[in-house]
């Protein structure tokens, strides 16, 4: 069982201090032929609007790419997208270079600007010479167009929820099965709890099940990132994605799996939904080093 989440909730608020001083940060992993370090520079200073760097630079080919490129796109292949093509995995194992872009540092209140700025550096990375882009922060990695299809609808939001879709779609792994419970990774750089569903049985779940499954933790996500209430989610509220759907009780958890310095630690914890108790209820309150890692599993605090 995951051990109660140790930050502190700001009274009256959504937003927390985490126990960890530990601050998140986009980590983009660019790789191309012939990249120019001065160039790359340029443009990530431009599109990031002077807060994204240029943090490391290799002008030789890493042979770790092809195998952490394959890890990074299978982590979503849950949602049916495809999102690498041929060319996609030409680029990979064609390069010659690699750049290592850092954004700031992300908080609750910034993972929204700062998660939109980092799709527009990925836009400009891709449209100065690199041809293939993953992120180290959370272990995911889009073919080259739906990067750029990503960040024109970021750049054209105009509303949270148009901008929250994006931005979940580009960084957020929506669901990982660990063997006992199913996880997100990625929601840090939005500024929010990921999200785990403890089912409560091991045994494989039919395909309309595991279906509902990910629902559930696909629209909770989406709950804490766009509709929420301003005083924030209480442990032991009910949770169900529709009127006749399974209901979940949630509870902050600390991030266990991840050590603190590590890209995809979440310092917000995950909220972990747990099966409801059976009979009457109250209504529902809510309508280790990876191989999707390059640079390494330690972050800059």
């Amino acid at each position: 069982m995951s051990k109660i989440w140790q930050g502190h909730v700001i009274d009256g608020t959504r937003f927390v201090v985490p126990a960890s001083g530990v601050t998140p940060r986009h980590v983009l992993c660019a790789v191309g032929v012939g990249l120019d370090p001065d160039v790359i520079s340029r443009v990530v200073e431009e599109a990031g609007a002077g807060d994204f760097t240029l943090d490391e630079f290799q002008r030789e080919p890493d042979p770790r790419m092809r195998e952490a490129f394959d890890a990074a796109v299978a982590s979503r292949r849950i949602t049916g997208v495809d999102e690498f093509g041929d060319d996609d995995w030409a680029a990979v194992d064609a390069h010659d270079s690699v750049a290592y872009v850092l954004s700031p540092p992300i908080s609750q209140a910034t993972g929204l600007d700062v998660s939109r700025r980092a799709l527009a550096v990925t836009a400009a990375l891709l449209t100065n010479g690199a041809t293939a882009v993953k992120n180290e922060s959370s272990g995911v990695a889009c073919g080259r167009e739906r990067w750029l299809a990503l960040a024109s609808e970021a750049a054209a939001a105009e509303n949270v929820d148009d901008l929250a879709g994006a931005l979940v779609q580009a960084w957020v792994v929506p669901v990982i099965d660990d063997g006992e419970v199913y996880y997100s990774c990625g929601m840090h750089l939005l500024g929010e709890a990921d999200v785990e569903l403890a089912p409560g049985r091991t045994a494989a779940p039919e395909p309309e099940l595991l279906l509902e499954w990910v629902t559930t933790m696909e629209v909770a996500g989406y709950y804490l990132l766009t509709e929420q209430p301003d005083h924030g989610v209480q442990n032991g509220e009910g949770f169900r994605i529709t009127p006749d759907a399974s209901r979940w009780i949630m509870n902050r958890v600390e991030c266990e799996r991840f050590e603190d310095d590590d890209f995809f630690h979440n310092p917000y914890g995950y909220w972990r939904l747990t099966p409801a108790a059976r009979g009457p209820q109250r209504r529902a309150r809510l309508k280790r080093r990876n191989p999707r890692t390059t640079l390494g599993t330690r972050r800059k605090r």
